[in-house]
């Protein structure tokens, strides 16, 4: 995912012939990200880490032979306030 700066006009190059979708429109508000997971809620972040644990997540038929496991969260707590949800 790549968020263009506001008031820029983007330049695009293809090293080859490519096809390409761009996707916009207003800004829908902070988002949060943790691995393949985003939401506009902490606690929903936290609700899909377990569900994908515990196989409640389908995946997709075409893309269902490997289970990829999540990430181990090796991060510690900060004296530093968490960062700032991306928008």
């Amino acid at each position: 995912m790549l968020v263009f700066t506001k008031g820029v006009d983007p330049v695009l190059i293809a090293k080859e012939k490519s096809t390409l979708m761009l996707l916009g429109g207003a800004p829908l508000g902070p988002r949060f990200i943790w691995w393949n997971f985003v939401s506009s809620r902490k606690e929903r972040i936290e609700q899909v880490k377990s569900d994908w644990k515990e196989g409640r997540i389908l995946l997709p038929p075409a893309d269902n032979l490997e289970f990829i496991p999540l990430p181990e969260d090796k991060s510690k707590p900060s004296a530093m306030p968490p960062p700032e949800p991306l928008s």
